[in-house]
């Protein structure tokens, strides 16, 4: 009978095994919203890293996060640093690419709670008055990251920060337009 119960227990383990193995090694997150400001001013918001405060979930949700700032003081080079409670971690951005009023690529390195490197971007596409801004990030998914998709919804998640983070820029950047 132990005999049966084993060899259930194993057969159960490994085909867990092979569903989490099966699932996609790779992951795109997207959000789009519409500014009613100029790409550059939208731009603006992401580009310098010292403006996000204003506009990112994550700074909301932690506060008291230990932030530093290194390399240029905005664009390709510049760096953001993070340490805080369980629900922001601890990380790096730092800015890869930066072409006005067009693109900023990210590149998103994460220690805490699990160590993964992402990278992220902001595209910018001017409609009539407004600015159509893009936040998508995208990256690989190791064996614990596929097992976690298995249970945690991260589009949804992710994605959900996302729509507060661009509903903040929204304000922000409309505000910044205005004056």
């Amino acid at each position: 009978m132990l005999i049966k119960i084993l060899i259930g227990l194993a057969a159960l383990v490994g085909l867990l095994l092979v569903v989490v193995a099966l699932q996609p090694s790779e992951f795109r997150i997207t959000r789009t919203a519409t500014i009613a400001a100029p790409p550059a001013a939208v731009f603006a918001q992401v580009n310098d890293f010292h403006k996000w405060e204003a506009w990112s979930p994550w700074a909301k949700l932690d506060p008291a996060a230990r932030n530093t700032f290194d390399g240029a003081p905005a664009g390709t080079g510049a760096v953001f640093a993070w340490a805080g409670n369980s629900k922001v971690g601890e990380g790096r951005m730092t800015i890869t690419e930066s072409r006005p009023n067009e693109l900023v690529r990210i590149k998103l390195e994460f220690a805490k709670p699990f160590a993964a490197t992402n990278t992220a971007e902001f595209t910018f596409k001017p409609d009539g008055e407004r600015t159509a801004v893009t936040w998508s990030m995208f990256g690989h998914n190791n064996f614990v990251g596929k097992a976690v998709c298995l249970v945690m919804n991260t589009d949804k998640t992710v994605g959900g920060e996302f729509d507060k983070g661009l509903a903040s820029m929204k304000s922000v950047a409309e505000a910044a337009a205005r004056n």
